[in-house]
């Protein structure tokens, strides 16, 4: 396997110098976020002003949607869930609170964690027809190793399936409504430009979701289009609407955990993960660490950086304390599964750290000694 040496901050486009947000613990070097004239980020700035939001004008618009798309195809709506906590939310509260049918569907993790596992048992004990999708494991194994050396993210493969497989079972059951949870763009940092609409926009899923990197991308790397069929969003999709829940309803990712675990037996690991302090978000995967830790190193941006900023702004900690929880855990390798994951991509050691330095950037990383690194720049 081969790998590029890629220019981060031009590929990413991020600016040189990097800045801390001065309400929150994001920084700077978040792909499309920016900063307003006084220091604070533009997820802080959504922050404020979906505190101001007529949620009981967002709530009609919301029956509004429901009602025009309830008994269109074989189910009204379809909600892409692991069994986590946030999808778990979304479902529920659809299908409970406003008597939609819904249909869930996950798109198979890499590594099932027990977990996992057992937190997607419950959600479907709880009442709900569920759909798994699973792809040829060899072409996926094939996927996340490639997609690791060039794209430094080995989760793509997953990021395909869970933006695309909803959409192929939507059309497969005539239904126009998909709902996913929280637009990150605006809840976490990116592009705001479409905070004012619920729609998911397709038009920007290669630059906000794949690193550029579309599904067809691969056929010119020696993969067949049959190999990557599972993967691929489906033709003719224009009368399927994507909408993010969070536009209608309050998105707060800790009470969606109490409501998860209150209405469907919602489990929490009994240890933190690794790269953060919480033990109730993305539990579902063995090497989703691996996602996080990458963005560590492309970014400067670790898990604990993404769940004290968003905590900050949800008023659950003060940024004093966030920022204390992202010098304990941001960057904290994902040694757990090391081996596993190793195994799984055909690498060793020497391979593995050949890949995560070659996706340092100069303006964020600074080599002390022989494969020794700091960051040049801390909160």
């Amino acid at each position: 396997m081969t790998h590029a040496n890629k220019n981060v901050l031009e590929r990413y486009s991020l600016p040189s110098q990097v800045v801390f947000c001065v309400s929150c613990t994001m920084s700077n070097q978040r792909p499309r976020i920016t900063f307003n004239g006084v220091g604070v980020c533009s997820a802080c700035e959504f922050s404020v002003e979906k505190k101001a939001l007529d949620w009981e004008e967002r709530e009609r618009q919301l029956v509004e949607l429901l009602e025009k798309h309830r008994g269109v195809g074989e189910y009204d709506v379809i909600v892409p869930c692991s069994g986590g906590k946030d999808g778990s939310f979304v479902a529920h509260q659809l299908q409970v609170v406003y008597g939609m049918n819904v249909l869930a569907v996950t798109w198979a993790p890499l590594r099932p964690t027990d977990i996992g596992i057992r937190n997607l048992e419950s959600f479907k004990s709880a009442g709900f027809d569920h759909i798994f999708g699973q792809p040829n494991p060899k072409i996926t194994k094939r996927l996340t190793r490639d997609s690791f050396a060039r794209i430094g993210d080995p989760f793509l493969p997953f990021i395909y399936g869970q933006s695309n497989f909803p959409l192929a079972v939507a059309k497969q059951y005539g239904v126009n409504l998909v709902m996913y949870g929280e637009n990150g763009e605006v809840e976490y940092g990116g592009d705001s430009s479409a905070a004012d609409s619920p729609l998911k926009m397709v038009r920007n899923e290669a630059s906000h979701y794949v690193s550029g990197m579309m599904v067809d991308s691969w056929t010119q790397l020696g993969y067949r289009k049959a190999d990557l069929s599972l993967f691929q969003r489906p033709a003719d999709v224009g009368s399927i609407e994507q909408h993010f829940f969070g536009y209608y309803k309050y998105w707060d990712p800790q009470e969606n955990y109490y409501y998860a675990a209150e209405k469907l037996g919602f489990e929490p690991a009994e240890d933190r993960s690794e790269g953060t302090y919480s033990r109730y978000a993305s539990l579902d995967d063995r090497f989703d660490g691996f996602h996080y830790f990458l963005g560590f190193i492309k970014f400067g941006i670790g898990r604990a950086t993404s769940d004290s900023a968003h905590e900050i702004r949800d008023g659950k900690i003060s940024r004093s304390e966030g920022v204390e929880l992202v010098r304990q855990f941001d960057g904290e390798f994902p040694g757990r599964h090391f081996d596993e994951f190793l195994d799984y991509v055909e690498l060793n050691e020497e391979g593995f750290w050949e890949i995560v330095d070659s996706w340092r950037s100069p303006h964020i990383w600074h080599e002390i000694s022989k494969g020794k690194w700091k960051l040049r720049k801390q909160i």
